[in-house]
């Protein structure tokens, strides 16, 4: 395995650490720009953005970076590269600290659509944010403290056969020994976080594996991690931005949204108005009309990037019989007649160009007809701005999972397109 790909996914582990929460993600992506040399902005203070210059912007769980290339025009066309920051999972309810005989639970609901079985008997962490008396939101993870513990099989003798959790009363894990009454589970999340309980007065809190992501396997070619549904996607968005410079020819973005897997239809997600937010912020800094704002448009593109479903070699009848993506052979072109991806011939050719320019190989993914597909942020961006968008990705097996497995050579591709595609 090349040293580089190596280096990235283990850049690719220590992200994700940093990220176990869309809210971290989105603090995390704008503090390695930051560092990058971009300007932190906020959306209740004047911008300015002239050419040039590097940016980022904070929305919840949400963030868009962009480089505005020197001598940027009115008309000055937008390449955005889009993914999310949210996973599915558990998020905390409210009256959060549960139990019963002895065991102290927390009160979660599903989010999203997890693979239920997967997260059992495994140490998870809370992480998220909390909203203090005051206002303020403050970011706040824990180490490992919660845990799904499965049911022995001597109790469940039929378990191998069929293994079904009720969602409500087999889902809640537990995190310590004592009764309810006399313990806050608010408590050990905000002495994370270093604040006094008694001040929170919300909270947006979420499940997260605790084990670090990892390379294994023969010369190192897996990744297996937490949230690399699309938190691998995140990764080399902003690994490419990074490099990127201001001598190009149009505005690079790197569009981060929230709540993704559970429609997008937030203020903060694919659905809502952030991105159109900031692109006409930006357009106005450079004294664009209506009309030049439409010709920019026409110009864009959108590469919409989300994990894909590799072939399973347990389970191949699943798969389309001829268009079968593999571990290691490069980013996923992904395709639907239903639209449920945004790809089309123009896109597809693009694709292939940005690859060729980065010299890596594609591969294409289409469902088997009788397997429903899932979708992305693509059509949406699509059908908010009629940018004109291509969905791409990488593939992985245990998609959904609590910890998800990918190649590492195709990590690092992706990045190398993402390169390319914002350089021009």
């Amino acid at each position: 395995m090349p040293a580089d790909a190596l280096a990235h996914a283990d850049d690719l582990a220590a992200f994700i650490a940093a990220s176990p929460s869309s809210h971290h993600a989105a603090a995390h992506v704008a503090q390695r720009l930051v560092d990058a040399g971009f300007t932190r902005l906020e959306e209740n203070e004047p911008w300015g953005s002239p050419s040039g210059g590097r940016f980022v912007v904070v929305r919840d769980g949400a963030v868009i970076a962009w480089v505005v290339p020197d001598g940027a025009t009115a008309a000055t066309a937008v390449r955005v590269f889009g993914a999310h920051s949210d996973s599915p999972g558990f998020k905390l309810k409210p009256r959060p600290t549960t139990g019963k005989l002895g065991w102290l639970q927390a009160g979660v609901e599903i989010y999203g659509g997890p693979l239920l079985n997967s997260w059992l008997d495994r140490e998870l962490r809370l992480a998220g944010r909390l909203v203090l008396d005051d206002g303020t939101s403050v970011l706040a993870a824990t180490g490992p403290l919660l845990r799904l513990p499965q049911l022995a099989i001597h109790l469940d003798r039929e378990v191998n056969d069929r293994l079904a959790l009720d969602k409500q009363s087999q889902t809640q894990p537990v995190w310590g020994l004592g009764e309810a009454d006399s313990a806050d589970l608010l408590g050990e999340v905000a002495r994370a976080a270093g604040v006094d309980a008694a001040r929170i007065r919300g909270y947006d809190l979420v499940t997260a594996d605790a084990a670090p992501g990892r390379t294994f396997g023969h010369e190192d070619v897996f990744f297996a991690a937490g949230r690399l549904d699309d938190l691998a996607s995140v990764h080399a968005g902003v690994a490419a931005l990074a490099k990127t410079g201001t001598d190009g020819d149009h505005i690079a973005m790197l569009a981060v949204f929230d709540h993704e897997e559970v429609g997008s239809g937030t203020r903060s997600g694919a659905a809502g108005p952030f991105l159109s937010d900031v692109l006409e912020r930006v357009w106005l800094s450079l004294g664009a009309d209506r009309e030049q704002q439409l010709r920019s448009l026409a110009g864009s593109w959108c590469v919409s990037s989300d994990v894909g479903h590799a072939v399973h070699p347990n389970y191949a009848e699943r798969h389309d019989p001829v268009v079968q993506p593999r571990l290691g052979s490069g980013p996923i072109l992904k395709i639907n007649a239903n639209q449920r991806y945004a790809t089309d011939a123009v896109g597809a050719a693009a694709w292939a160009g940005w690859c060729a320019g980065a010299g890596v190989a594609g591969q294409e993914f289409v469902s088997n007809n009788a397997v429903p597909c899932g979708s992305t942020i693509g059509p949406i961006t699509a059908t908010r701005l009629g940018m004109r968008t291509v969905d791409v990705g990488i593939p992985i097996l245990s998609m959904h999972s609590a910890r998800e497995l990918a190649g590492v050579s195709d990590l690092w591709d992706l990045t190398r397109v993402a390169e390319v595609f914002f350089r021009g």
